[in-house]
């Protein structure tokens, strides 16, 4: 079916992503595009009328093309045709690919639209020196839309890409860059184009070029950030955070640009949406062009106080440099130890939040490097230095770290070239100053504006020379407030913002970002679900204990709030502006989960209110209030360990007093399970998959989230000669399918995995004793929570899903619905 498209090209990505190691990918420079990207990217074109004429350039196994033409078919009367050219270098993929693009043109032609597809197995790039292309201003364009996952992989100098861009008049360092650079090219005027690529060309010397020309020929429209370096291609070891933006083929500058974000894999679950004015994203006196992307009005604010810094580097007499030691060069000359003859060799494992620690603690690189004729015009005088770490690890909060470095009592200093150094044209700079210098840039106000530009793991000493900084006399200030105390970081921006007079709104976003933080340690401290330890269920607890950013915790209320209430509340507070269509998400993966916790109750002040009442609302169970209150004190961790025990009590009475839910079996039969964990879906299982699937079927066991049982016809197992191990787990549901001569084992997937292949395997060795042949299905509520578990199904397995419960997808195998 046509609304199947994407989804069959994702399972074929799974594929693909199982077979291709982390190297293989790396070699490639391709990330598949999962499904739920794909339909969000599909979706940001504003115009899919009349005549389509797509370009997808890497375009894998086809998800991106099969995501747009589900748009297309949803409104079939409004194109005229869809003419598709994909390109891909990589055969492995040509199977695939080729299938998806004919289901595509099939599709499309059943609802009366005229569609083909041309299929170039070759470089997108050197295919472009046969079109014979001029300069870029004097392009012949020829698409409409254009949708792009290029690869993302440095282009060499010497490369025969590197000479077809050159010829052509494209100068950039990357195969992504290139790749939109070139599609831009081809696209006509008010064409659109969609791609994801790493946020690096927002910042940055080395994409200079392309940015200039990017903003001159395109008119940004819309920009997606992802909040998480993981949630795009959670498979592969990405160290990018990712971006995607929609623009159109304009010279027309647009008036403001719509920024949205989202911290989950769930993309249509939007965090944050704002219109941003265009000189906000590119600062109009900004001769680098930097591409700032801001999320909420509390964050812009960081930006406002940020430019209002009075002084550039150059103004305070300072510079600052990238390490001049590249160890690799001079490893002959390196050593574990000091002795006469060498010098300390400073690496970023010596540099912690505001002081650097020489030697470091169990050092995994060496500390020394002797000074001699090829090694002195790399090394610094000694003095007062600040360093900063160039590379941030994935997922660290902290982009910018900054040390002083003090004189270490030797007559020279080796800096190595993963470290940048601040330095006075080349000499150590007074104590004060480095001491404030340090401190302003280990602010969260400063890495917070940081990270608004800086979307890669790298601080490069550009970036840093762009950035305005306080005058001398302020960092002399903050210096000598700081002295020579150790500054934890509330310390450091209370410092920071006293002695620069930092404006309220500033503060309040310093302080947003601190008490989130906060909420997300005490949801790990309370063993929280790894899925609800996030800023979404974050935000949920501030506004249920009512913690404003200038609020302590001792301070925390439990005033009864419904959701909506409860998402203005983020908003007024917080700035984060959720979507609308969020209201269900923060209901269903937030607070159904706090509610089966024992953290919040629904409606304590009328228990019984009818669940679509517009007056349904939360509050924190007292004993969570009383926890709350006590966060960040001495007696924190006492009242943790009392609160563990408690909330344990209160579950375990609840869950003696849960109402039923009531199923009727296949035969007629009625029954009761409890209304926990995953007995709603396994109802589904029993009335909707089993009359479709196993009709006529015989339910022979059925687990219970609160008995360990409901049903366990031992006795018939035994009559089909199954002898089941009873310390074995069983599966959810297991059904005798009596036509097919089959029993049907399955797994109701909520909380828990899917039938991967350590499962498959378990319940084989379970079964083994069986004569009966074994059907292996997972049951999801939803195609969106089947997506999150995709990549670990195992072949040779069936996979319902609840709201869609008349379709079945088979893993593989030469049969559909069977054992094997």
């Amino acid at each position: 079916m046509a609304t199947f498209l994407t989804d069959s090209a994702d399972i074929a990505r799974v594929y693909y992503s199982s077979k291709l190691n982390l190297k293989q990918r790396s070699e490639l420079g391709q990330f598949l595009t999962p499904a739920t990207v794909a339909r969000f990217m599909a979706g940001q074109f504003n115009n899919l009328s009349g005549h389509i004429h797509l370009l997808d350039p890497g375009a894998g196994i086809g998800t991106l093309t099969a995501a747009v033409v589900e748009r297309l078919l949803a409104n079939p009367a409004q194109v005229g045709s869809c003419s598709i050219t994909a390109y891909e270098v990589e055969p492995v993929f040509f199977p695939s690919l080729n299938q998806t693009l004919t289901e595509c043109c099939a599709a499309l032609s059943s609802k009366g639209i005229q569609a083909d597809y041309y299929l170039r197995k070759e470089n997108f790039i050197k295919a472009s020196s046969e079109m014979n292309l001029p300069l870029f201003q004097k392009v012949v364009p020829s698409f409409t839309h254009a949708i792009l996952n290029p690869p993302y992989k440095k282009i060499h100098s010497q490369s025969a890409e590197k000479k077809v861009l050159s010829s052509i008049g494209i100068d950039t360092v990357n195969f992504y860059s290139a790749f939109v650079w070139l599609a831009i090219l081809q696209l006509i005027d008010d064409g659109e184009m969609v791609a994801i690529t790493p946020r690096s060309f927002c910042n940055g010397t080395y994409f200079r070029p392309f940015r200039k020309a990017f903003l001159e020929y395109m008119k940004l429209d819309k920009i997606h950030i992802f909040e998480s370096r993981t949630a795009t291609f959670s498979e592969g070891e990405v160290l990018q955070e990712n971006i995607i933006f929609h623009a159109l083929r304009s010279k027309q500058k647009p008036s403001n640009v719509k920024i949205t974000s989202n911290s989950e894999i769930a993309l249509d679950e939007i965090s944050e949406s704002r219109y941003a004015s265009y000189d906000e994203v590119i600062e109009p006196n900004d001769s680098e062009q930097f591409i700032h992307i801001v999320t909420n009005p509390l964050k812009n604010s960081l930006r406002v106080q940020m430019n209002k810094m009075p002084c550039t580097l150059d103004e305070i007499g300072l510079e600052v440099s990238t390490g001049p030691v590249v160890d690799f060069r001079l490893k002959t000359s390196l050593r574990n130890y000091l002795s006469d003859g060498t010098v300390p060799l400073l690496y970023p494992e010596s540099v912690k939040l505001s002081k650097l620690v020489f030697p470091p603690d169990n050092p995994r690189k060496p500390i020394a490097i002797e000074k001699n004729q090829d090694t002195e015009k790399w090394l610094i005088e000694p003095g007062w230095y600040v360093l900063t770490k160039r590379f941030s690890s994935k997922e660290e909060k902290r982009r910018v770290v900054a040390a002083v470095c003090s004189p270490i009592g030797s007559k020279s200093l080796g800096v190595e070239n993963h470290l940048n150094y601040y330095h006075a044209k080349g000499k150590g700079m007074p104590p004060d100053v480095a001491k404030g210098l340090a401190t302003f840039l280990n602010s969260t106000l400063f890495d917070s504006y940081f990270r608004q530009f800086s979307g890669h793991t790298q601080v490069n000493a550009t970036d840093l020379r762009r950035v305005k900084y306080p005058c001398k006399n302020d960092l002399i200030q903050i210096g000598v407030r700081v002295g020579s105390n150790d500054l934890n970081q509330e310390e450091i921006d209370k410092v920071v913002h006293e002695v620069l007079s930092i404006m309220d709104e500033a503060t309040a976003a310093v302080q947003a970002n601190k008490r989130i933080e906060e909420a997300l340690v005490i949801l790990k401290a309370i063993s929280a679900p790894r899925e609800q330890q996030n800023e979404r269920s974050a935000l949920c607890l501030l506004a249920l204990a009512d913690i404003q950013p200038d609020k302590p915790w001792s301070q925390a209320t439990a005033p009864k709030r419904g959701i909506t209430e409860m998402m203005d509340w983020f908003r007024d507070h917080y700035g984060k502006q959720y979507a609308p269509n969020t209201r269900e998400t923060v209901r269903r993966q937030t607070m159904h989960q706090f509610v089966q916790m024992g953290l919040v109750v629904e409606n304590p002040d009328k228990p019984d209110r009818p669940i679509n009442s517009p007056k349904w609302c939360y509050q924190l169970h007292q004993q969570a209030l009383s926890l709350l209150q006590v966060y960040g004190s001495e007696r924190w961790e006492e009242a943790r360990r009392n609160y563990a025990v408690s909330v344990t009590n209160l579950l375990q009475a609840r869950n003696r007093n849960l109402s039923m839910i009531p199923i009727t079996l296949p035969d007629g039969q009625a029954i009761q399970l409890s209304s926990g964990g995953q007995n709603i879906l396994i109802k589904d299982i029993l009335e909707s998959f089993c009359p479709r699937f196993t009709p006529g079927g015989v339910v022979l066991y059925i687990g219970d989230a609160g008995d360990k049982f409901i049903i366990n016809e031992t006795q018939k197992f035994r009559e089909m000669g199954i002898e089941l191990d009873p310390h074995g787990k069983m599966p959810d549901v297991v059904v005798y399918h009596r036509q097919q001569d089959w029993l049907v084992l399955i797994e109701a997937v909520t909380s828990h995995g899917p039938v991967n292949l350590k499962r498959h395997n378990e319940l084989k060795q379970l079964f083994q004793s069986s004569r009966k042949g074994l059907v292996f299905v997972t049951a999801f509520p939803s195609r969106r929570e089947m997506t999150r578990y995709l990549a670990e199904i195992s072949w040779e397995t069936e996979v319902w899903v609840a709201d869609q419960p008349d379709h079945m997808i088979h893993f593989n195998g030469e049969r559909f619905l069977g054992p094997y």
